[in-house]
């Protein structure tokens, strides 16, 4: 916020947005895309991920699950879009009128503007909190990674060693250092933090893919359980959900999107070690479930190729048609990935438990009245 203020107070020139559609958008509407996904936007936004991670820990899930995630996301957008009204409108217009945007190539832009601006005390304090300001996300991601780590060892498919439990604090001390070791790997290959930013963004975006046909295919085979969080509009937002994860992949450009899809590929010899170790007791039903996720990482690293020139393709299919494909597309193997569940022994797992949920409330219920 001080950021924010300190820069509208040095300089507010709305000019700077253009005065018509060709000055407000110089390189047409193709970079808006590829910036969500390639700059990083996608990745300020994930923030809401910890709620529901966390969401067997919150108090009032059915509520406060809704609110957590409404909070989150709408403070996101608002802080990051006066952000960015705030660096365009404070930019001086000599800068513009000699070299334009594409002339304008800040190693740190909120810093270098601030010096710019002759606010020499603000790009310091700015130095100072992108290095102190990660420290909160990383918290929070802390938590949630080593937890995820933990129930894949749960699952048969990583060491066993890396879901142990700490005794005292009970929380999985190994999978947290294990991850932190992956994050110092991660930080040291990818030295420019667009590329990093990019990889992860569009990594967690093929993660959300499955997300919006895993909900959909539960809700189909459970539909009478006992759900403390109900979305009330799932049949439009799950395949919504997945349209625009899928355009977003796309808007990583090629060769970011095949190089990402290829690293998660790339995963399968170790789920198949394991699968291995446990007699490949379940691995065909698995398999059959989860075939169309592989093919269509597939079909999206094809389609990045041969897409339009602005995302880097081979521009054998136009902007903006390349986005009708991905939809079309995307909407067809939405259907498929809601169609290919089956019953796993989790799920009669989650069964066993909710039934016992719905005693234990109905038992609550008839003792308060």
């Amino acid at each position: 916020m001080l950021t924010i203020i300190m820069l509208m107070l040095s300089g507010f020139d709305t000019s700077n947005y253009g005065h018509s559609a060709s000055t407000f958008m110089p390189y047409g509407s193709a970079p808006i895309f590829a910036a969500t996904t390639a700059s990083g936007i996608i990745f300020s936004f994930n923030s809401f991920q910890t709620i529901i991670n966390m969401g067997s820990e919150i108090k009032n899930p059915e509520k406060n699950i809704a609110r957590g995630i409404a909070i989150s996301l709408s403070i996101s957008a608002v802080l990051y879009i006066i952000l960015q009204s705030t660096f365009i409108t404070s930019m001086p217009q000599s800068m513009l009128q000699h070299s334009g945007w594409h002339g304008i190539n800040f190693n740190s832009p909120f810093a270098d503007l601030a010096i710019l601006l002759g606010i020499n005390w603000l790009a310091i304090l700015l130095y100072i909190e992108a290095f102190v300001s990660p420290f909160g996300t990383g918290v929070s991601f802390v938590a949630v990674t080593g937890r995820v780590l933990r129930a894949m060892e749960k699952n048969g498919h990583i060491p066993k060693f890396l879901g142990k439990m700490n005794e005292k604090y009970h929380i999985p001390r190994v999978a947290i250092i294990f991850n932190a070791i992956i994050s110092m790997i991660m930080v040291t290959l990818f030295r420019d933090w667009g590329t990093l930013a990019a990889v992860i963004s569009t990594a967690t975006l093929v993660a959300y893919l499955t997300g919006p046909t895993t909900v959909i295919a539960l809700r189909k085979m459970g539909p009478t359980m006992t759900r403390p969080f109900r979305a009330k509009i799932l049949k439009v937002m799950a395949p919504l959900s997945f349209v625009l994860a899928s355009l977003a992949i796309y808007w990583a450009m090629w060769p970011t999107t095949a190089e990402v899809i290829l690293i998660i590929i790339l995963g399968l010899p170790i789920y198949f070690f394991y699968e291995y170790r446990m007699n490949w007791r379940n691995t065909k039903k698995q398999i059959g479930g989860s075939l169309w996720i592989i093919v269509y990482l597939i079909v999206l690293s094809i389609l990045s190729f041969i897409g339009s020139k602005e995302f880097k393709g081979l521009n054998m299919i136009h902007y903006p048609f390349d986005f009708i494909v991905i939809i079309i597309v995307a909407l067809i193997f939405y259907y498929i990935g809601t169609t290919s569940s089956f019953e796993s022994v989790y799920f009669r797992r989650a069964t066993r438990i909710n039934t016992k949920m719905r005693e234990s409330l109905n038992n609550e219920s008839k003792s308060s009245h």
